[in-house]
């Protein structure tokens, strides 16, 4: 009997032309006897149009090819539902596959899409929106507010937009945070609210991160010179620096001075003052190596 798989893509993710990731699933699919539908997102009731799939098709995984918010957008279609998501990395932010250590061949990513076995993996839950990876306030959500308006995409607009951020960045920013039953104030330049270790740069920030502990960290970065952004550029991540505190728990307040630029999974969310943040323990399935 052939089994059922749901394959969603995003089209225009990354900027990169999916024809041929396309063929090969659709071949892979037919060698390995199972049956595909595919569903190309639109931008557009895609949530629902990907519910609607489901209860008709009945598929016993989801493979999603695009970056982290293809992927989110998925799991939150399937927070109801008990399957098994695939990962194909093919956006522009593709940080959850580089800290899941998916490889970059396709090949081999289509055996542990399809076949492999799958960790049950935490959510956050930021003012009502979920965060499958990296959120954050400050620095790094200004250069994600610059890369969405500028026009260079990939590597060299992160590059030309981070040149442009540290330019004009903005005063640090007071936080008074609640968490474990107690509460702190740091002057901070940036605060990474973290499901996982790494950046989709391979960037270190969180070195003790788990996808499945049932906590999340919060990375305060209280100076930001360029000594400390080299040495956490080239993984050498400081923990026992007086400029890093961090704060591992499963649920957070974090209220802060000014309204500070804020980030989810690679999403501007706009200037927030308050967050609320807690932990959704083992709210999806996702094949692993």
């Amino acid at each position: 009997m052939k089994k059922n798989i749901l394959f969603v893509v995003n089209p225009i993710s990354g900027d990169l032309d999916k024809s041929d990731l396309i063929g090969a699933v659709e071949e892979f699919a037919t060698t390995n006897h199972f049956e595909l539908e595919v569903y190309e997102t639109t931008g557009k009731n895609d949530i629902k149009n990907i519910q609607s799939r489901f209860d008709e098709f009945k598929p016993e995984r989801i493979i999603v090819a695009g970056g982290d918010g293809t992927i989110k957008m998925v799991a939150e279609a399937m927070e109801e539902h008990d399957v098994i998501i695939g990962i194909l990395p093919a956006g522009s932010a593709n940080g959850l596959s580089v800290d899941l250590n998916l490889p970059s061949g396709i090949e081999e990513n289509l055996k542990i899409a399809f076949l492999s076995h799958y960790i049950e993996m935490d959510m956050i839950c930021i003012n009502g929106k979920k965060s499958i990876h990296l959120s954050d306030l400050g620095l790094n959500a200004n250069l994600v507010k610059n890369y969405e308006q500028s026009d260079v995409r990939g590597f060299w607009g992160y590059a030309l937009q981070a040149f442009t951020t540290l330019k004009e960045s903005e005063e640090p920013f007071v936080a008074t945070i609640s968490a474990n039953n107690e509460v702190v104030e740091h002057v901070a330049r940036m605060i990474v609210i973290a499901n996982s270790q790494k950046y989709g740069t391979g960037v270190i920030i969180n070195p003790n991160g788990a996808m499945n502990d049932g906590k999340f960290e919060l990375v305060i970065l209280k100076s930001l010179d360029l000594i400390l952004i080299g040495k956490i550029i080239t993984g050498n991540m400081p923990i026992d620096s007086d400029d890093i505190v961090i704060i591992s728990t499963d649920k957070a307040e974090i209220k802060t001075d000014y309204a500070v630029n804020f980030q989810i999974d690679g999403e501007y969310c706009g200037a927030q003052k308050s967050l609320e943040i807690h932990i959704l323990h083992k709210q999806m399935k996702i094949a692993v190596p």
